[in-house]
């Protein structure tokens, strides 16, 4: 069977100033899952995504790469991140921001550009290459950090609320269109959101954390088939599956510690 994207197996982590961040977890994402992360603020969601992004290590237990104990172990697995602000250099044209994972990798350039040029053609901002940051919209220097993480081809895309600090409008077209994109890459998504609607639109798992420690209290398939739409989103199955979500979300919250 082929092994697991990443497996954490009773990962916890207490920072030096004795906060207990996250109680053990386990957890398991597999090849092509789209697994969103949901729950109260303080519940650790941000430090379990950093944790799998190996930015920083767990005080207990273990975590696995595609059953390796490096994530950089085969570079055809590789995965990027994309933070909740662009972080954009604002010196910097589009191109030379999407070019940057692979100048630090010591690409050729004419390589490079190839990849720049195709990724971003993927987020549908080939006719912005030369622009500078400030030149685009929020929601354009989103897809611009988004096309940074794809230019390595990544088979694990970890996501920190990318889409928090835009409009409703905006977040519904990205949400659309990160949607495409994962399912004609076939990479695996772990994504952080406060939101329940959009985390049962863009899942094919939802997981809901509890705070105080950080600990996982419930896992919600949403089985709705692809593409997915207006219609879904309207839908009662929708509903249903947020109200679901939305309670248990409420639960862990209510009992957290004072």
């Amino acid at each position: 069977m082929t092994p697991p994207v990443v497996l954490a197996r009773g990962i916890a982590k207490r920072f030096r100033d004795g906060t207990e961040a996250l109680a053990p977890i386990d957890l398991a994402v597999c090849d092509g899952e789209f697994v969103t992360l949901v729950g109260p603020s303080g519940c650790g969601k941000t430090t379990l995504l950093n944790l799998i992004a190996g930015l920083i290590r767990p005080s207990a237990g273990s975590l696995g790469w595609w059953g390796a104990p490096r994530p950089d172990a085969d570079r055809s697995r590789r995965f990027a991140y994309v933070f909740q602000s662009p972080t954009l250099m604002p010196w910097a044209d589009i191109a030379s921001n999407v070019r940057l994972p692979l100048d630090l990798a010591g690409t050729p350039r004419a390589e490079a550009d190839r990849a720049v040029a195709d990724a971003l053609a993927l987020v549908a901002l080939d006719g912005f290459a030369r622009h500078r940051p400030r030149e685009l919209s929020g929601g354009m220097q989103m897809r611009a950090s988004i096309a940074r993480a794809l230019v390595t081809q990544p088979a694990l895309l970890l996501m920190d609320e990318p889409f928090a600090a835009l409009d409703d409008f905006t977040r519904q077209r990205l949400d659309d269109e990160l949607i495409a994109l994962w399912r004609a890459r076939g990479f695996a998504v772990v994504f952080v959101t406060h939101s329940v609607t959009e985390a049962v639109y863009l899942s094919t798992r939802v997981v809901v954390m509890g705070a105080r420690p950080g600990r996982i209290v419930d896992e919600v398939a949403v089985p709705a088939p692809w593409p997915r739409g207006d219609d879904f989103r309207t839908s009662t199955g929708f509903a249903a599956l947020a109200r679901r979500v939305t309670k248990a979300v409420a639960a862990a919250a209510s009992t957290d510690a004072p």
